[in-house]
């Protein structure tokens, strides 16, 4: 097909455009359609194969019309807009509709049937046959679309495209749990975090979303552990010049967390942020020094932040007993937040003493060096039950310590430590339910992702330009 014909087979162009769209107030200059019929298509060889491939170009041209029509409210721009240099523009635009595709919404009775491909698809060295539920089945080969992902998620896009795969396709995620090069997939996703101050909230919460479902997975929190990394150039806060993937991704989301707490302060990032540690901390293992440090300095930061809030709250119910007329702030809701974070942590740092306390002992080595942190929350009624654990260790090694003299070094504290996890009583310590958490979506992710994806078209996708005025998503309700 080319658009600089005046006819399209039998047909004038502006009737076979309104043909194609479904709808009479498509104008025979409007640059999206004409934009779709300059893409080539071999040609077809007989009548059947003819009608095939328009029955399925109008398919795919209505069901993008809708949401067209919807983000632009007819406002076409007829002058190309300045758009990022990109290494493969065609790639970006099937991209950016596959996604459009993905996220239409469904119909009571007919489900989208591209959501229903992108949930099934199969590797192409996978033999079994699809069942028979499955309507739009196809094979793609895993290992390509595996290193694509992982060199592309730069992009918000790319990184969009891996949370849906992810969190929709068993077979997908099945795959990529399985890999024994899974650096190559989580180090970019920890960059994306790194760099928090320079990404959009939305591609930032896309990152994180994508951990907290890896992390679900146990192999995962067990097998980042042995993955030894050198020289990691774009972590700028200390050289790092040997440090495991786990105690890596752990210095990113802790570093995620005091950003949130300082800037933005979400509660929603907070909360997945602490849930994917959550998800690690049975399985922590050899915890690299500065890692347990920033464990416990989050803490550190927590504690001073609830005592502030306390003594905040101290000085106004004094104040408000001098004066009826001044209102009392609502720091009981502040407070509320605070100690359910400050219980989170607690039950992570627990949950690694209980379950690999043997395999880090630079987690004890930084407890022990602030234990006095943990003094004002032994007798606390919202943390004293998960305290019996981490007092039990502190105490026992702070024993040991005093018993082998004052000044020592630390190699040699490290080593009465290691010592020690052997002769700690292990049955002392109480058990509590596993730290578990899943992702669930919201109730109407389309809420959400439709205008997520559409922003990604209006921003990236080349040589498609609207007017900014124009533009409008959704008609707000009045009441």
């Amino acid at each position: 097909m080319g658009s600089n014909s005046s006819r399209i087979g039998d047909l004038p162009k502006n009737e076979y455009l309104k043909k194609l769209s479904g709808t009479e107030s498509v104008s025979e200059n409007d640059p999206f359609w004409n934009q779709l019929l300059s893409f080539s298509f071999p040609a077809p060889t007989s009548s059947t194969e003819l009608k095939l491939l328009e029955e399925a170009t109008i398919s795919v041209c209505r069901s993008l019309a809708g949401l067209w029509t919807v983000f632009t409210l007819g406002g076409v721009g007829s002058k190309a807009a300045a758009t990022p240099e990109l290494s493969s523009p065609l790639a970006n635009q099937s991209l950016l509709l596959l996604l459009v595709l993905a996220n239409l919404t469904d119909a009571a009775d007919a489900p989208n049937p591209y959501k229903q491909a992108i949930m099934s698809f199969k590797n192409t060295q996978d033999s079994s046959p699809f069942p028979s539920s499955v309507p739009h089945a196809f094979q793609i080969n895993f290992n390509s679309l595996y290193t694509a992902l992982c060199e592309q998620q730069t992009s918000d896009q790319a990184t969009l495209l891996l949370y849906t795969l992810l969190h929709q396709n068993s077979n997908v995620r099945t795959y990529m749990l399985a890999r024994t090069d899974m650096e190559n997939l989580v180090l970019p996703i920890l960059e994306i975090l790194y760099h928090v101050e320079e990404r959009n909230s939305h591609h930032v919460y896309m990152a994180l979303i994508i951990l907290l479902i890896l992390t679900e997975d146990d192999g995962f929190n067990r097998s980042i552990h042995e993955v030894i990394l050198k020289n990691i150039t774009w972590y700028s806060e200390r050289v790092l010049t040997e440090i495991s993937l786990g105690s890596l991704l752990i210095l990113v989301v802790i570093r995620t967390i005091q950003y949130n707490m300082t800037r933005t302060r979400d509660k929603y990032l907070h909360t997945n942020c602490l849930a994917a540690l959550a998800n690690m901390s049975a399985q922590f293992r050899s915890l690299h020094q500065y890692a347990a440090q920033r464990i416990i300095s989050l803490f550190s930061l927590l504690s001073k932040k609830h005592n502030k809030v306390l003594e905040q709250a101290t000085q106004s119910l004094r104040g408000s007993l001098s004066s009826n007329d001044a209102p009392l702030p609502d720091y009981a809701q502040d407070l509320n937040v605070i100690e359910e974070v400050i219980r989170m942590m607690l039950e992570i740092i627990n949950s690694c003493l209980t379950n690999s306390l043997h395999h880090n002992p630079n987690l004890v080595y930084a407890l022990l060096y602030k234990r006095d942190l943990f003094e004002q929350f032994r007798t606390h009624p919202s943390f004293q039950d998960i305290m019996q654990n981490i007092d039990l260790v502190i105490t026992f090694f702070s024993s040991r310590l005093l018993q082998a003299g004052a000044e020592l070094s630390v190699e040699r504290v490290l080593e009465i430590i290691k010592q020690g996890v052997v002769a700690l009583p292990k049955d002392r310590l109480k058990k509590f339910p596993e730290l578990k958490f899943k992702y669930v979506e919201e109730e109407q992710p389309e809420e959400f992702f439709i205008p997520y994806v559409w922003s990604l078209v209006y921003n990236s996708a080349v040589g498609l330009y609207w007017n900014p005025q124009d533009i409008q998503l959704f008609t707000m309700d009045a009441d």
